[in-house]
């Protein structure tokens, strides 16, 4: 059976289930507590030498690492993945964006406010200045636009809610910016996940 390991508060682990979820999917979740050292154990280093989660080893074995990775994985062939090229390489462009222009700053912050208990005090400020302005980012391109690419989610708009849903508990405030708020909500329902209080 399909097997992910992941930590349930992880966006990273999250969206993996969820597009598992929206596409009726049989899976078997191992919990995986990155807190507790158990992504870097000889056992799990074996399955994913980078030793991070999500983690997903397939049926037939074969390992494969990386969130985003694995939703073009599982997403192939479905209406989360444009057709057309421009739209498709659009989509990718959010993704790369997400890991290298968005999750350093959001899910970092939300990481050492929420989960290593640090003050808002000892939170670097660049790392607030950059959250910023990805969402500022974010909230210009959705203005006027239901959804990150085309006239549909894709899996640019799962990726990038993840984080983006939760960014309250870094202390970033959504209110500022409605576009983004309004599009968390859409792709909740689009893929069927729970409302995030405070969102």
């Amino acid at each position: 059976m399909l097997t992910v390991h992941g930590d349930i508060r992880s966006g990273n682990c999250l969206k993996v289930k969820w597009l598992l979820d929206r596409l009726g999917r049989d899976y078997r979740w191992v919990e995986t507590d990155v807190m507790s050292g158990a992504t870097r154990s000889p056992d799990f280093l074996a399955r994913n030498p980078a030793g991070q989660v999500p983690a997903v080893m397939l049926e037939d074995g074969r390992g494969l690492a990386q969130s985003n990775a694995i939703l073009l994985y599982f997403g192939e062939g479905t209406a989360f993945v444009p057709v057309d090229p421009y739209d498709r390489a659009r989509m990718y462009e959010w993704l790369f964006w997400e890991q290298y222009s968005h999750e350093p700053y959001i899910a970092v912050v939300r990481f050492q406010r929420l989960l290593a208990g640090k003050r808002a005090d000892e939170i670097e400020p660049r790392l607030i200045e950059r959250g910023h302005a990805a969402l500022a980012r974010m909230e210009a391109a959705l203005a006027g636009a239901d959804w990150l690419v085309g006239a549909g989610p894709t899996l640019a708009d799962l990726a990038l809610v993840a984080y983006t849903r939760v960014a309250h508990e870094g202390d970033f405030d959504l209110a500022g910016y409605p576009a983004v708020r309004a599009w968390v909500a859409r792709v909740e329902g689009a893929f069927g996940i729970q409302s995030s209080p405070g969102a």
